[in-house]
Parts: C-alpha cells; structure tokens; sequence
C-alpha cells in the first residue's frame, strides 16, 4: 500500500516542484543533450513474487537520450529490455521456510519485456553548470514519466494436481508509471557516469498469469509492478544559444 501511494504522489510533487523551478530559472547560455547506454537487472513484484526479492534479479539493458530544459528539469526517453524470474519457493513465511500456500503451488514465471518511456528528472544540484572542471559535478534526482511496455512471460506449476489451471504463457502491451531516484557523476565535459533505481506500476494482473484461478489460491487484487535498476554511461553534446540581437542578425556574428 506505501509503494502504491508513493507511485501516485511522486509524479505530482515533482510536477509541481519542476514546474516551480522552471519558471523561476533563467535559461541556460547553453543547451546539453546526452546519449547513453546502460547496464543492470530487471526484477518482477507479483503474485509469485509478493515482495521485493534481489534473487529474482535478471540482466537488463538501455539505451537512452536526455536533454536539459532548465537548471533542475531534465527530460529523457528510453528504450529498456530485461528479463523477469520468480518462483514460490523462494518465498520466505514469518517464521522461515516456505509458507505453506507456496508451497503447495510450486508456480515459476520465466519471461522477459521491452519498455519504452519517457521522464521527467528533477536534478537538486547544478549538474549543466561545468565552467569550472576542478569542481565534482554530480547531481542526485528524481524521476517520473509514462512508459508503454511488452511483457511475454511464461508460468508453470510443479504440482502435477494444479498444471491444468496454472500451467499458461502469453504476451501482453500495457501503460506503466516509472518512478525512481538516481545520482548522475559528470567523469569530464563529455563523459558521464549514472546510477539509478526505479520501480514501474502497472495496471494488469496478468503477468504471472494468475487472478482467475479458484481464490484460495490466488490473490485476484494484487496487480504487478516491475523494477530497473542499472549503472550508466552517457556522452554529452553542446548546443550553444546564440543571444537575440545576433539570432536575428547573423551578420553581426561575423
């Protein structure tokens, strides 16, 4: 319930907070962009998996492009694909061991997705400013956006009893929330280093296929998330903004 409402309450406050700055900043004497790649895991929050399990992590990759629109406002869109893992076994009861529905389950989920999204970065610290290259320039921020993601996924049951009702695959379109923080290290005036983590809320119960199963089972109101966590490398481009009289002008320039 804490993470739902977190999901909700962050893209608001950094619309707010991002909208406050923008309007208050003055523009910047030069525009940068940044085309990166990065490294990490994908992870899946479900029915098999009903807490956030590190063990479920599989390798994920990105590939992104940000752009600066004020001092503290970034915008980025990207391309992210990954793998998804769970099983019931590795679900831990209260008093250790695996809780007795899982037991009896013994479901798996193997599968991967491609998500393509769009944010919005609210940086705390000056991260464009790099007149002066003796000075650490990084910045931590926040990130919210809409994302459309693929899912394809494939769910089995080790009890032979319970195959017919569990034993699915299938593929899915869907609309996520990404929503996470991160630190950005600027290494020189082109190189940039990232390090960021980030959940995804959806609005489907299907990735592991279960809801329609006999509710003793299954928890039918219990829909999916999924997470990217990853490091990051990026190389910044510079557009310099020419001054009005000069845009208007380009003779002057000469």
């Amino acid at each position: 319930m804490t993470v739902f409402r977190v999901s909700f309450a962050l893209p608001a406050s950094l619309l707010l907070a991002g909208s406050a700055f923008f309007l208050a900043t003055p523009a910047l004497a030069q525009h940068t962009s940044e085309l990166g790649i990065g490294v990490g895991a994908t992870n899946y929050k479900g029915e098999i998996s009903p807490q956030f399990q590190w063990q479920n992590s599989r390798p994920a990759l990105t590939v992104f492009y940000r752009r600066d629109v004020s001092v503290p406002v970034t915008l980025r869109a990207s391309l992210t694909t990954g793998f998804l893992r769970a099983t019931d076994t590795n679900v831990e009861g209260v008093n250790g061991g695996v809780p007795p529905l899982q037991n009896y389950r013994q479901l798996s989920l193997k599968g991967g997705l491609v998500e393509a999204a769009g944010v919005v970065e609210y940086n705390f610290l000056d991260y464009h400013e790099r007149k002066n290259q003796q000075r650490v320039h990084l910045s931590p921020y926040l990130f919210a956006g809409l994302g459309l993601y693929y899912v394809s996924t494939t769910v089995s049951s080790a009890n032979d009893a319970l195959k017919a009702d569990f034993d699915r695959k299938g593929a899915k379109v869907g609309i996520a929330i990404p929503a996470g923080a991160g630190v950005k290290v600027a290494l020189n005036e082109y190189f940039n280093l990232g390090l960021e983590m980030g959940v995804r809320k959806t609005f489907t119960d299907q990735f592991d296929h279960t809801g329609d199963q006999t509710p003793f089972l299954v928890n039918s109101h219990d829909q999916d998330w999924y997470y990217y966590s990853g490091i990051s490398l990026s190389y910044t481009f510079y557009s310099i903004l020419c001054p009005k009289p000069y845009d208007r002008n380009k003779r002057l320039l000469k």
